[in-house]
């Protein structure tokens, strides 16, 4: 019987999508992803902070950084430079920029870590920066994309030149979903080098659970249906639509609140609409929770919801499938790719009276679930790993191949 050959890389990852000690609930997704390939690889993180966040969590009492910017994360050894860049103006060079905030720790990392490989998880900025800098040690180097990275390149011409050439100067790109897939490939990346790795959740931590239970430990009314949003408080994500949807279903029935959980920019702007919509007493706030907190809530919730004007594939929802949580979400993006998984129902964006009746008929005719569900992370991971191993091993036996004979 063979035995299998299992190669182990040393991988050197470069995200913003990453937690650090002044954003400890940031992207936990990325950071479960990364700690699977760490157990499989040899794993180094360099994990930039934007100095706008920096300076408004300083100035707000948050928790510092360590002097020389580093921590460590699941074992995982991660840098964390501080990203400067000029918000909202010469947004052409913000890939320039990325870079320079980035490059001594890149360069010490290649010195001292000596990496097969670079892995980068945003198109960019993150991903037009490894590039270059992958290019300058001769590395092999991989972009995972999530969504909006590539999904809304149009909105700044900047921006879509700089992803463009980060999907298309990479040696693979990874997509979410086949949605992204083929995005990527009308970016220009050669399809030959893409891959499409549905990402899963972890089983250990999301499953079925007892609603009556989760809600006596959050403390919630459990004669309400409650309704549930978690993610960043942002524009994309739709939060506003929901509000508008609330305020047509507060019209027609008394029997819900609405809980949203996360952070963003948008928060006190959601804050002001649900108050001038006389939604203040149906709508709670809880700010960002622990990672190891949401599946408490979505036992909970009656209904998950998820109103986006753009989507990758989100971890939520698979989370919510994983827990037998039915939920409901816009269909965009590779949504539709992952209906299947759970009890899911899908309305098209930015219509807050379709929003309003799905949300009405899901509480009132509960959803079937679904036979199977998502798979476990580590197996997602695991795809990802081998495609990692496969390109670089591509990538190094092109280079001996290039490299003229000895004479």
């Amino acid at each position: 019987m063979q035995r299998e050959i299992r190669v182990t890389m040393k991988i050197l990852a470069l995200t913003n999508l990453y937690p650090n000690p002044m954003q400890p609930h940031r992207a936990a997704f990325n950071r479960h992803r990364f700690r699977f390939l760490a157990e499989m690889h040899d794993v180094r993180l360099i994990a930039p902070i934007a100095w706008r966040d920096e300076w408004s969590l300083r100035r707000n009492g948050g928790p510092a950084i360590a002097r020389d910017r580093r921590s460590t994360s699941d074992g995982i050894p991660v840098a964390h430079p501080r990203y400067w860049y000029t918000p909202g103006v010469l947004r052409g060079m913000y890939g320039r920029f990325f870079l320079e905030s980035v490059r001594r720790s890149f360069d010490r990392h290649v010195r001292e870590f000596a990496p097969d490989m670079v892995f980068a998880t945003w198109a960019y900025p993150d991903g037009w920066a490894a590039v270059r800098l992958a290019r300058r040690h001769g590395l092999p180097v991989v972009l995972q994309v999530h969504g909006s990275d590539v999904r809304r390149v149009d909105e700044y011409a900047a921006r879509r030149e700089g992803t463009r050439t980060a999907l298309t100067e990479a040696d693979g790109v990874i997509a979410v979903s086949a949605d992204l897939g083929r995005r990527v490939v009308e970016l220009g990346a050669d399809p030959d080098r893409v891959a499409v790795v549905m990402d899963g959740v972890d089983k250990a931590v999301f499953g079925p659970g007892d609603r009556a239970e989760a809600r006596r430990a959050l403390g919630l009314d459990p004669a309400t249906r409650h309704l549930l949003f978690i993610g960043n408080l942002v524009h994309i994500k739709g939060i506003d639509v929901l509000l508008q949807a609330c305020r047509r279903l507060a019209d027609a029935r008394g029997d819900w609140h609405l809980h949203l959980i996360g952070e963003g920019s948008d928060r006190a702007r959601l804050a002001q609409q649900a108050q001038a919509l006389g939604l203040a007493d149906r709508i709670s706030f809880h700010g960002s929770r622990p990672h190891h907190e949401l599946p408490r809530w979505l036992h909970a919730a009656d209904l998950f919801v998820l109103p986006s004007r753009s989507e990758g594939v989100p971890n939520v929802l698979l989370e919510a499938s994983a827990c037998g949580t039915p939920w409901l979400a816009s269909d965009v993006g590779g949504i539709p790719e992952i209906a299947a998984l759970g009890a899911s129902t899908l309305v098209p964006p930015e219509r807050a009276d379709a929003l309003a009746d799905a949300i009405a008929g899901c509480l009132d005719a509960p959803l079937p679930q679904p036979a199977t569900g998502p798979r476990d992370r580590r197996e997602a991971v695991a795809a990802i790993a081998d495609f990692l191993v496969r390109t670089t091993t591509r990538v190094r036996t092109t280079q001996s191949l290039s490299r003229p004979a000895p004479v």
